[in-house]
């Protein structure tokens, strides 16, 4: 009887391992993808030097033409596994990679993914890979806006661990992540902590989706440890063609001390909408509030600390749809006086921002 049964599993995981693995031995694509995104910026406030404001991460020189991100990625897709190496230059990676040590700061991306059931439904990736928080990137010509909003910039644009996805359907799909930290490659020193987190994609037609993402974890060594908790929440909304609409919010708490009961909060909602004027000219409006009175995400050590209203508008010209001109105007309103000016700080700051970025593919 023991051997039946044993014949009987060895049958089933024999059958089930050729399911699983058939299409191991297509040969994969590979393919070769790069971008470039030159932008110049003038901040009226005039800052005293060309670095502009602590909590922007892109397009953050003043008065200098530069370069904000410079990327190039080989991608390997096959139906059983995937694969990405992106290396990236600018001064994105500079600002917002300024933890990471070494060549670290220059990997935009770096994982491998691998198919796991036979209708290629659920995957695990591992690696240093795009965060599974908002709804911009840093590849600029994918957003509605030339700049990015402040809970983008103020949200983890990258994680380093493993996820895990399942789309059970094609409207929908669920991930579950375990990641160093709050966008790092690296562990803070003295942590011993992993971090979490999770989202979840509703589609329910081309026109309409939805996106709750959460992260879990501490951002802090063992002996001070925070636990902090995240929530980021967005819709997007193709009503036509011409008409595109997209709206967010996202708040986290985190304890004020080690073991605490008592958190501290921060939010941010935001609103986009943007008008294709046709196939060449885009138009876009941001208005967006961002509030963290005791300093978590963005210290300032004023009164109340960052509280700020922005409104921007941009023109888009696409002459052909993978390179884009842009200008955007965009004026930030704060409680207090936390943007600097040439001999003091203003409770308002206002910057007019242009770009021509490419999309390279093979």
């Amino acid at each position: 009887m023991k051997r039946i049964l044993l014949f009987t599993l060895f049958l089933n995981l024999f059958f089930f391992s050729e399911s699983v693995f058939s299409g191991w031995n297509q040969k994969p694509n590979v393919n070769i993808y790069g971008f470039v995104d030159i932008y110049y910026v003038y901040d009226f406030n005039k800052p005293a030097t060309d670095y502009r404001q602590p909590f922007f991460y892109n397009h953050n020189r003043h008065n200098e033409f530069n370069l904000n991100l410079g990327l190039i990625s080989l991608q390997l897709e096959h139906p059983k596994y995937r694969a990405n190496l992106s290396i990236q230059t600018g001064t994105y990676a500079n600002d917002n990679y300024a933890a990471e040590s070494g060549v670290l700061k220059n990997i935009y991306e770096a994982v491998v993914g691998i198919s796991l059931d036979n209708e290629n439904n659920l995957w695990l990736d591992a690696g240093i890979m795009c965060s599974h928080i908002g709804f911009e990137s840093a590849v600029s010509i994918n957003n509605l806006t030339l700049t990015r909003s402040l809970i983008a910039e103020n949200s983890p644009y990258y994680l380093t661990g493993a996820k895990l996805t399942f789309q059970p359907n094609d409207k929908c799909e669920i991930a579950a992540i375990v990641c160093n930290g709050w966008q790092r490659i690296q562990r803070v020193q003295g942590n011993s902590l992993l971090s979490f987190g999770t989202q979840v994609k509703y589609n329910p037609t081309e026109q309409f989706s939805l996106n709750w993402s959460t992260f879990i974890g501490t951002d802090d060594p063992d002996s001070t440890r925070r636990m902090r908790f995240f929530n980021n929440f967005y819709g997007i909304f193709n009503f036509s063609e011409d008409i595109s609409l997209i709206t967010g919010f996202d708040v986290g708490i985190q304890q004020r001390t080690k073991s605490s009961s008592q958190y501290n909060v921060w939010l941010g909602p935001i609103l986009i909408a943007q008008y294709s004027l046709n196939q060449n000219w885009k138009t876009a409006f941001r208005a967006e509030y961002y509030k963290d009175k005791t300093g978590i995400i963005i210290p300032t050590g004023t009164e109340n600390g960052f509280e700020t209203t922005s409104f921007s508008v941009n023109c888009d010209y696409f002459p052909v749809p993978n390179l884009a001109l842009r200008i955007e105007g965009r004026w930030l309103i704060s409680r207090d006086k936390i943007f600097e000016t040439e001999n003091e700080f203003s409770d308002q700051n206002f910057f007019i921002a242009t770009s021509i970025s490419i999309n390279i593919n093979e």
